[in-house]
């Protein structure tokens, strides 16, 4: 039987020298340095060692041979009092050390589109063997900021728009990294989920939403054992997210008993000496502008008690010497970064991440025997795209486009290739050609992390930023409304890093699959799928609906925004809009059935049940999900949520039984006039299927 659910995920073993009672081990002798400290000591380990002139020559450059973070970014340390420094190494989508060394894997929405926590937990493994073969120890590539819109330009760096599924896919990252003694740094706490406006908005919500929707996601990847805690750079009603006390002491430190260390988003993440320090922040990253001899003469004056400063100091110190004492194994780079084990791991989850949406007369997968000509029409179709060149940008040894997929995995077909500038040219070839595919969608250019001109210190930033419009762009709207009618053997391939609007062109083609970014194997991957070398099998992690207006409304340039309690599919399902593509949606070249669903609790667990069975001609995964409903509930809730899901693996033919559970503290809702968690006890509806859709799903009852 295969078994899934919160926390049960099977996969890799959590190596116990990474795990919070390992970490606790080193509190007396963490004490004990730092009762050895001079104040001026003890603050020295509270900054980042690396300098903004540099930092901003790097970040500026853009290119390959000097970018951001090519090395650890080093913070703190004391060589003769045994204290090792933080060595930052960023991500998500690997790490972003070296040039043309590391492993570029698929954008973190595309892994989240694999519904695998098993997988990522791997992934997560890799990233920490390539961090340590850059010389690094702490790795901030757990991102998992939940996008209230999907215009969010950083999207591509999360796994989707519901925190049940962020909190399952972040902490099995986290437990990957740091089977590898690597310090995961989870990011950004909290309430960041917008570019333009990152630095100077003051997010506001209700309780209920702040501890429902917004919070869960972190607590999940604080219980797997997280060591470390990025603040974000915007306020939370109107405090500094990186000198919140609420959100840092109160919340994190006091209530979620986490044991590790915060550290500032850099550069701008800290504004106030004082305020950062009280409010929770261990170190100002990566530069030191706001600690340092101004925190020492905040202490001197009495603006800052000195067990702040000792009580941070306590904590890097403790989880330092835990992971850089774990184990002294060595990873030469030469062995690890990019080896070839990373990059079929980097394969394998752009063959389980990319969605097929749509296929009309099965068109997919082409036939190679009968598809001798093809027309690839579209500028996407000749770029390496991988997503970002932000912060997250990382610089594999290669990178293989759609057209290069193409000759590699259809060696035999003719490739007619235009950019898609002419409709006349690309309609001439798509009359010619055996099948059409298009390759659409975004860029680095179109999103992704962004500073604007206009902030401080010359730093122009990366071109990106949030979309202002959901949709493709009109001239490739234009494209495939014009020539995807001629040749009735075309699909649509998507790049981007979050939803696209189709409404408007989807009728045009007879395919469409969502490729998101797929890493530096994604050219051949999406070519395996388009000729039926690998069976599609990613589940959408957002929905996708027929207007824009279906979803929650953002002003990218402001400085307040309000954020309502739903959001995506939860706010679809309660106002009784029916999406174009429901969340957890995804298609195969196979079928599968689902029967014999059984639901029931104990007093821990609530528990769904069936038997998923492939019913069609070709080997297959499915995802099956568990959702739980509140139709009695006494509060307002959302119709359903997601509490659970397994991917199965099923030859042609073959049947199993599969069983995913939820804790029952994952049904509560908060009680904003208690100050705390609360059970209903009532008849909860439970579903299980293969998607959100009603139509999706077997139903049954629990009571509790």
């Amino acid at each position: 039987m295969y078994f899934g659910g919160s926390g049960k995920e099977v996969g890799l073993k959590e190596n116990a020298k990474c795990n919070k009672e390992y970490r606790l081990s080193f509190t007396d002798r963490a004490k004990e340095i730092v009762e050895s400290l001079t104040l001026n000591e003890k603050v020295s380990l509270m900054g980042g060692n690396w300098s903004l002139e540099k930092m901003m020559s790097e970040a500026t450059a853009n290119e390959s041979d000097n970018h951001y973070n090519k090395v650890p970014y080093p913070a703190g340390g004391i060589e003769e009092k045994g204290i090792p420094p933080m060595l930052f190494v960023d991500g998500p989508r690997g790490v972003v050390c070296g040039t043309g060394e590391s492993t570029c894997f698929p954008v973190s929405m595309l892994r989240g589109a694999t519904f695998d926590t098993g997988l990522e937990e791997r992934i997560g493994q890799a990233i920490g063997e390539e961090v340590r073969a850059f010389g690094g120890n702490t790795f901030a590539g757990v991102c998992i900021n939940l996008p209230y819109n999907p215009g969010w330009g950083r999207s591509q760096e999360t796994y989707g728009e519901e925190s049940f599924h962020l909190g399952q896919m972040g902490a099995s990252l986290v437990k990957g990294v740091q089977s590898k003694n690597v310090a995961a740094c989870v990011k950004h706490y909290a309430f960041n989920q917008m570019e333009i406006s990152r630095f100077k908005v003051s997010v506001d919500c209700d309780k209920r939403t702040e501890r429902e929707v917004f919070l869960p996601h972190f607590k999940d990847c604080i219980d797997a054992g997280a060591a470390s805690i990025m603040s974000s750079y915007n306020r939370y009603k109107g405090t500094q997210c990186g000198h919140h006390d609420y959100l840092l002491n109160q919340v994190l430190k006091e209530e979620w008993d986490f044991d590790g260390f915060v550290m500032s988003d850099f550069i701008w993440g800290v504004k106030d000496t004082v305020e950062a320090a009280n409010g929770g922040q261990n170190i100002e990253m990566c530069c030191t502008r706001y600690f340092g001899d101004k925190l020492v003469k905040a202490v001197q004056d009495g603006l800052v008690p000195e067990s702040r400063i000792d009580d941070a100091a306590f904590r890097i110190i403790r989880t330092l010497l835990a992971f850089t004492e774990a184990d002294k194994e060595d990873y030469p780079k030469e062995k690890f970064a990019g080896n070839k084990e990373h990059i079929a791991l980097a394969k394998e989850a752009a063959r389980k991440g990319i969605t097929l949406l749509k296929n009309d007369h099965q068109v997919l997968p082409f036939d190679k025997a009968t598809v001798k000509t093809i027309a690839l029409i579209g500028k996407l179709g000749k770029k390496e795209v991988i997503g970002d060149w932000g912060s997250s940008r990382v610089f594999p040894a290669y990178v293989v486009t759609p057209i290069e997929g193409l000759k590699n995995v259809a060696a035999d077909t003719q490739i007619l290739y235009c950019n898609g500038s002419n409709p006349e040219e690309a309609k001439e070839i798509a009359r010619k050609a055996d099948a059409v595919v298009f390759v659409v969608g975004y860029d680095h250019d179109d999103e992704g992390e962004y500073i604007s001109e206009s902030e401080n210190d010359g730093y122009t930033g990366a071109i990106g930023g949030d979309r202002l419009n959901l949709g493709l762009h009109e001239d490739e709207i234009r494209l495939i409304k014009e020539v995807g009618p001629v040749n009735s053997n075309s699909a649509a391939v998507l790049m981007g890093g979050n939803m696209i609007m189709m409404t408007e062109w989807k009728d045009s083609v007879n395919a469409i699959l969502m490729a998101y970014y797929p890493g530096m194997e994604g050219g051949n991957v999406i070519a395996e799928i388009l000729f039926g070398d690998v069976n599609p099998s990613g589940k959408l992690p957002f929905v996708i609906p027929y207007k824009e207006s279906d979803l929650p409304q953002v002003n990218w340039d402001t400085d307040s925004q309000w954020y309502d309690y739903y959001h995506g599919y939860t706010k679809l399902e309660k106002e009784g809009i029916e999406p174009l593509f429901p969340y957890g949606f995804g298609l195969s070249y196979t079928e599968f059935s689902l029967t014999d669903a059984v639901f029931f609790a104990d007093s821990e667990n609530v528990f769904a049940g069936c038997k998923v069975k492939n019913t069609g001609l070709k080997e297959g995964s499915q995802v099956v999900q568990m959702y739980v409903g509140f139709k009695n509930s006494e509060v307002n809730r959302p119709v359903k949520i997601l509490r659970g899901f397994l991917r199965v693996d099923l030859n042609a033919g073959e049947e199993k039984d599969v069983r995913i559970s939820c804790p029952v503290e994952k049904l509560k809702w908060y009680n904003p006039d208690t100050s705390g968690w609360e059970l209903e006890h009532m008849e909860y509806e439970i579903y299980i299927g293969t998607s959100s859709d009603q139509k999706d799903l077997l139903e049954g009852t629990i009571k509790l």
